[in-house]
């Protein structure tokens, strides 16, 4: 099972993947309900979730059946549920990459002003390089884009274009794969071989694996960096039931005022 679901990650779409990834796991999620898991985002309690990711990054119990949601995501729940003003106030929304756990959630909202944003994705309102983002200066509230950066040519570029789209006082949550045991972001464009590329940056489409300076680079667009180590601040019991990433952290962005 473990080298369908791999080979699935490799070569089909990935909106076709979530849209069958979808249906499947819906149709299992009653099955797999219990106590022992909670997607924090749906409320739905699971006595195991689905596994998730490709060689020695693949996952046992991190994938939620009805949203979809994975680590990543549920974290980023509860950070914008305890550390901004997402659900009360006016708010609008650069969503790039949007994920499929949170589109029809953020949609509804209607504090919202929500635009949504992808080079390819069918879902995506506009379709747009990150590298040269066709919108105004300061025009949005706060920027969301994750696992993005670490596929682009060049990510000094878009942060600024993140920065320069932002309003002055505006947030932005950019998360990315993060190598903690390592202090440098680590790129090589000389290395070309897909096996190599997954040995080094854990994904074959990937161009860097960033290291512990990850929020030097933010800061160096202009952002004032604040490191969340919510998970690591959270009871262990919570972090288990939330099926959380050990250590994960979240750069919150700002941009000065």
């Amino acid at each position: 099972m473990a080298g369908i679901t791999e080979l699935a990650l490799r070569y089909i779409p990935r909106h076709r993947l979530h849209i069958f990834a979808h249906w499947v796991a819906r149709a299992m999620s009653p099955f797999m309900r219990g106590s022992k898991y909670e997607d924090p985002i749906t409320g739905i309690s699971y006595r195991k979730m689905l596994s998730y990711g490709r060689g020695i990054h693949h996952r046992q119990n991190v994938l939620a059946p009805d949203s979809l949601s994975l680590e990543r995501h549920r974290l980023m729940w509860l950070v914008l549920q305890r550390h901004t003003n997402f659900f009360t106030d006016p708010v609008k929304l650069l969503h790039i990459a949007p994920e499929y756990c949170f589109l029809k959630l953020f949609k509804g909202m209607k504090n919202l002003e929500y635009v949504t944003a992808d080079l390819n994705s069918p879902w995506a309102d506009i379709h747009m390089d990150v590298h040269d983002i066709p919108m105004e200066d300061n025009s949005f509230d706060a920027v969301i884009c994750n696992h993005v950066l670490e596929h682009v040519d060049d990510d000094a570029q878009v942060m600024r274009e993140f920065f320069r789209v932002m309003r002055p006082g505006g947030w932005g949550i950019f998360q990315v794969p993060l190598d903690i045991n390592a202090e440098k972001t680590f790129e090589d464009p000389t290395v070309t071989d897909p096996k190599e590329r997954e040995r080094l940056f854990w994904q074959d489409d990937h161009v860097r694996l960033y290291g512990m300076d990850y929020p030097d680079r933010l800061a160096a667009a202009g952002f004032e960096v604040e490191s969340l180590n919510m998970v690591d601040e959270m009871d262990a019991g919570l972090v288990e039931k939330y099926a959380l990433m050990p250590g994960e952290i979240v750069f919150f962005c700002r941009k000065p005022k």
